[in-house]
């Protein structure tokens, strides 16, 4: 039995395969080894009872998580999932490389995240480029939905937000001011609780004030990210991963045309392509 993970910082999703067939699945809040320490991660597990009751079973897992991008953080989380899944060889990458799987297999390509975080870099079909994105909730992401959450909050807070929009938030999330500061900049796991407004945004997705953010989010995106990837590669296909990208596939595929390039593919969910990927 084999097990295959993606995650990002708010949610991983798990899919658990023998001789070629999804046998079971869940998902989690996200395992990031910036943010999420040994015990957390085993608490998390230790609540799941699909991977209770297959823990044994699996002899291999291919986990890519947002986060493990460099030795030791590969290392660390290896070395965490294995106290729980004892009889298992567990291979870990970060998500930008199960991204490029994903969404290109093993030919060429430039592959973009719009999820949680935001990322991009060109594939070769075996390996990712290195370049300097990839800084998180803090210092980039522009583009993702915590990204999306981050400027919410700050119109709402500025008072720039339209009435209606305004009412809404306050009626589904309870907000105010004192609340919203004390959640981001006193407790932990502050770029979960800004993804979880993307929703608000699914809700919305028809009002003119949410489109005009999604398309600046997508702009500032493609000026950091993705014409910079392009013009070192220029004609390779374009690939998008995450649920950004493909709940507002329409808005990213505008913004692309603008640019005078097409995007290939969009995959909101690459988990169903990496276990088809690694079961076969």
């Amino acid at each position: 039995m084999i097990a295959v993970v993606y995650s990002g910082s708010k949610t991983a999703f798990w899919k658990l395969a023998k001789d070629g067939k999804n046998i079971a699945e869940c998902s989690m809040p996200g395992i990031n080894p910036y943010f999420n320490d040994q015990k957390s991660i085993l608490h998390m597990l230790n609540k799941k009872t699909v991977l209770i009751n297959h823990a044994e079973s699996i002899k291999k897992m291919y986990v890519f998580a947002a986060g493990a991008s460099t030795p030791g953080k590969k290392e660390e989380l290896a070395a965490t999932l294995s106290l729980f899944f004892k009889n298992s060889k567990i291979i870990v990458n970060d998500d930008l490389y199960g991204a490029a799987i994903s969404a290109c297999y093993t030919d060429k390509g430039i592959v973009g995240i719009l999820g949680s975080g935001a990322h991009c870099a060109y594939f070769d079909g075996k390996q990712m480029e290195d370049n300097n994105f990839g800084l998180g909730f803090i210092l980039g992401d522009e583009g993702s939905s915590n990204y999306l959450g981050k400027k919410l909050l700050t119109y709402f807070l500025t008072e720039k937000l339209p009435l209606d929009l305004r009412a809404q938030l306050e009626t589904k999330h309870n907000l105010d001011r004192p609340a919203i500061l004390d959640r981001i900049y006193k407790k932990p796991l502050a770029q979960q609780y800004l993804s979880s407004f993307f929703d608000f945004f699914i809700e919305n997705r028809t009002h003119s004030f949410i489109q005009k953010m999604v398309d600046e989010a997508f702009e500032i995106y493609t000026q950091l990210y993705l014409l910079p990837t392009i013009k070192l590669h220029p004609g390779k296909e374009i690939h998008f991963v995450g649920i950004v990208a493909g709940h507002f596939q329409d808005r990213l595929r505008s913004i692309a045309e603008k640019h005078g390039f097409k995007i290939t593919t969009i995959t909101k969910e690459p988990i169903y392509n990496l276990l088809n990927y690694y079961s076969n």
